[in-house]
């Protein structure tokens, strides 16, 4: 595979990921706006709380985060 084509395919993947990105947040902006009348405060500290608990899950520690 060459150089172009491989850097191609990974323009492509990166633009994928990144619309899926942009639909989700606008989804999770609608629905914070919905829900609760747009306390962005509230939802941010939930997302927080979910983010983490999501990393926690897989190994059951948080050591993803000492790469920060």
């Amino acid at each position: 595979m060459n150089v172009v084509h491989y850097f191609a395919k990974n323009v492509w993947v990166v633009f994928g990921i990144v619309l899926i990105w942009r639909g989700l947040w606008y989804l999770l902006d609608e629905l914070d706006r919905v829900l609760f009348g747009g306390a962005h405060f509230v939802t941010a500290v939930i997302g927080i709380i979910v983010g983490l608990f999501v990393l926690y899950l897989p190994d059951r520690d948080l050591k993803e985060l000492e790469k920060l």
